[in-house]
């Protein structure tokens, strides 16, 4: 207490706040308080307690009363000290305003005493000043600080989990609930390249080319240029769109942010195939051997581009050099049979769509193409079967419907056909096939007003499409049987425009000129066809410098196996780079003829009974009981999330 109302002896008077550098201050207040230093302070002088609201210091109370022998004046003076301390605790409390303060400063500020009379106006008790240095480094001293340190971040985790809930939601045709999420993402993670893709996907298969388009540019400017696969994307909507120039330019742009992105390369040459420039495509994807190494779409396409130029041991070296890449790649085993089934060799086929379905036991595809193929050998129990178990692995798609509505009316009744074909159409309404082969289906059962009404259906769809093409031809093809020359001229005249490469409709349209003994018109259409169409001209002597697009390095290769470029795709007895090889082709001998004829060297009852837990004895069942089923509220066995119930947490 002693320490508590002492002053330096040089100072027996001092102000109650600290002093400013204007001589002559305002008073505070509109009284003096003199002070002395006291060296027992009287009872009542001791002050009052301060509200635990206030951080105004501890008012000192060590005023020097006059000497008075009156005790009316010190009453006086005593009640003139209360009301003082009551106007003090009345007026709005001033914090101090909070600083980062270091370690360093901490601890220089550790052994000083106060050493101005401002801090000893604002502290005078050692408690004061560690609650001081204690609430400098609280943060709920200033908001700013608090609401930036209890901001929650958003988790990578979080995008992962939404992008998969609006794949969901897409599978199940709830477009707009999944536009919404995504449209969140991209919102909360611009940076991310996936959303923008997603969203663009989903958009171009609602046929809304432009809003895609949008998304892509927006997803292109957000990452800066630098995700190659939105401009691959972007690229693959263009060449749909048939801007083949801008296509050009953004598969470019993708090979410019990733030269080792092997999507870009790949779809690059695709492009150029399709418009017939082979050179420019081989080039493309030498490329992307080159700056991606071994990769199985690029080595397939290679391989189906030497089975056209009927380069067939060259072909079924880059399919095995594709498997060998990934053993799990159905669509090469898928390729590399259907050249098989082309050179005739029924039972290597086979064989390689029974590694497909094992590389990849639900791929539709794979259960579609075996059937179609085992339907055309007339092992028409065993193609109906693939096709059922393909359409119960995979019950939302329409192809394998289509293809079993098309073998139930060749081999059984129309009414059947028909139950398929509407089951079909229910699935996927934008599935142009279907129409179609429905339509051909009613024409040839002589229901020509229903198929018009069909193949109109098709056209409402898409008209600039291949699918529209042929739907134009098949409906002239109608027109002409029942004697509507003229529309089917001008439904020729239309599938022209759309494909003007396609041969049968041409020969189709000069019979028709032939048949009504316009002969002269024939010829004419016929020159017309040789005139425009694009001639595809392979060169073979890219046979010859393959090896050094596939390794620029393979000459020293070459000269240590001493081989040559010729014998590059010649069969060899000895395996010189010492990897045994499966023997599958055509002098495949690990299975039996008989064996291979009968099929009976794969149990395919066993394989989806242990592998897919299908059991065999009730494939039918299953079809029945999906057609009862709405498409649109087909429900997976996965768990789907609800987006009420559950949201990802940000």
């Amino acid at each position: 207490m002693n320490h508590l109302f002492t002053s330096s002896p040089s100072k027996p008077h001092f102000p109650l706040f600290s002093p400013t550098k204007n001589p002559n201050p305002p008073p505070k207040f509109p009284f003096a308080l003199p002070l002395k230093t006291l060296t027992s302070p009287p009872p009542y002088l001791l002050s009052p307690p301060l509200s635990h609201e206030s951080s105004s210091p501890l008012l000192q109370e060590n005023s020097q009363l006059s000497k008075s022998s009156n005790e009316g004046d010190e009453i006086e003076v005593s009640e003139e000290i209360r009301d003082t301390n009551k106007s003090l605790e009345e007026l709005p409390v001033v914090r101090r305003p909070v600083m980062e303060v270091s370690g360093e400063e901490e601890a220089g500020d550790g052994g000083n005493e106060i050493d101005c009379v401002d801090d000893l106006s604002y502290s005078s008790l050692p408690i004061d000043a560690g609650l001081s240095k204690f609430a400098k480094k609280m943060p709920i001293f200033e908001p700013e600080r608090v609401e930036s340190s209890s901001g929650e971040k958003r988790l990578r985790v979080n995008l992962d989990l939404a992008l998969y809930k609006a794949k969901v939601l897409a599978r199940n045709f709830r477009y707009e609930e999944a536009e919404n999420i995504l449209r969140k993402c991209i919102s909360y993670w611009s940076e991310d390249g996936r959303a923008y893709v997603a969203l663009g996907k989903m958009l171009s298969k609602q046929s809304k080319m432009n809003e895609a388009r949008a998304v892509y540019e927006k997803g292109c400017q957000a990452t800066q240029g630098e995700n190659p696969f939105i401009w691959q994307c972007w690229a693959v909507l263009e060449n749909k769109m048939g801007n083949i120039r801008r296509a050009r330019e953004l598969f470019d742009a993708a090979t410019v942010a990733d030269r080792k992105h092997a999507g870009a390369w790949h779809g690059w040459a695709m492009l150029e195939l399709k418009v017939g420039n082979i050179k420019k495509a081989r080039n493309l994807l030498g490329k992307a051997l080159k700056y991606c190494g071994g990769n199985e779409y690029v080595y397939q396409t290679l391989a189906m581009l030497e089975s056209k130029a009927n380069r067939h041991e060259q072909a079924r070296y880059l399919f095995r050099q594709a498997t060998k890449c990934n053993p799990k790649s159905c669509a090469s085993w898928l390729a590399w049979a259907q050249l098989e089934v082309r050179l005739g060799n029924d039972c290597v086929a086979r064989q390689l769509f029974q590694k497909s379905i094992q590389a990849s036991p639900k791929n539709r595809f794979a259960w579609h193409v075996w059937g179609v193929f085992e339907s055309s050998l007339g092992n028409v129990e065993q193609g109906r079967k693939l096709l059922k178990i393909g359409h119960a692995l995979n019950p939302r798609d329409p192809v394998l419907l289509q293809s079993l509505a098309l073998l139930e009316y060749k081999f059984s009744t129309a009414n059947l056909a028909r139950v398929l074909f509407r089951r079909a159409s229910e699935l996927d309404p934008r599935h142009q096939p279907v129409w179609i082969a429905w339509g051909w289906m009613e024409w040839k059962e002589g229901n020509i007003n229903k198929a018009r009404e069909l193949y109109q259906r098709a056209l409402s769809i898409n008209s600039t499409t291949e699918s529209a093409a042929r739907c134009l031809q098949a409906w002239g093809v109608l027109e002409q049987r029942v004697g509507n020359l003229s529309a089917a001229r001008r439904l020729f005249r239309s599938s022209l425009n759309v494909n003007s490469q396609s041969y049968i409709t041409w020969m189709t349209w000069a019979s028709l000129e032939e048949d009504q003994g316009n002969t002269i018109r024939a010829e004419e259409i016929r020159d017309l066809y040789f005139q425009q169409r694009t001639e595809v001209v392979d060169d073979a002597s890219w046979v010859m410098g393959v090896l050094d697009i596939i390794d620029p390095a393979i000459d020293s290769i070459k000269r240590l196996l001493k081989i040559d470029q010729n014998s590059f795709y010649k069969p060899k007895d000895n395996n010189d780079s010492g990897i045994e090889e499966e023997p599958v082709g055509p002098s495949s001998t690990s299975v039996n003829d008989k064996d291979r004829d009968s099929g009976s060297y794969f149990d395919l009852d066993a394989f989806i009974l242990q592998k897919l837990s299908l059991d065999p004895k009730k494939l039918d069942m299953q079809l029945e009981r999906s057609q009862y089923q709405v498409p649109r509220n087909i429900s997976s066995t996965r768990r789907i999330w609800r987006l009420g119930n559950k949201t990802a947490t940000k």
